[in-house]
């Protein structure tokens, strides 16, 4: 049984979403689908091996023209499918913000 670990409400595409996933720095490309989508994050299928490619944080891209995207980094994945997390223009201040008030490991 899989667990869901998803919170909130999620849409589910019948068919599928077309979008492609690009690196934050545009050094590659992927086709993918988009099975499902919340607020918080997506479930991709994803076309080829994701194999090399810096999944930490990419771009979601929703549209032909790149006008409509998302900031996402990589939350699981199992076989050609992947979840990722939307990240929110204010979360990497936070992360830093966080990083910096906690004492370095030794």
């Amino acid at each position: 049984m899989v667990t869901e670990r998803r919170r909130g409400e999620r849409v589910t595409f019948e068919r599928g979403f077309n979008a492609q996933m690009m690196g934050i720095d545009g050094t590659w490309r992927r086709e993918c689908t988009m099975e499902d989508i919340s607020e918080n994050g997506a479930k991709l299928t994803i076309e080829g091996s994701v194999e090399g490619l810096h999944l930490k944080e990419f771009f979601l891209l929703l549209s032909s023209t790149g006008l409509a995207y998302r900031r996402c980094e990589l939350a699981w994945v199992n076989g050609d499918q992947i979840g990722v997390n939307f990240l929110k223009p204010n979360d990497k201040k936070k992360q830093a913000k966080r990083s910096a008030t906690q004492p370095a490991e030794v």
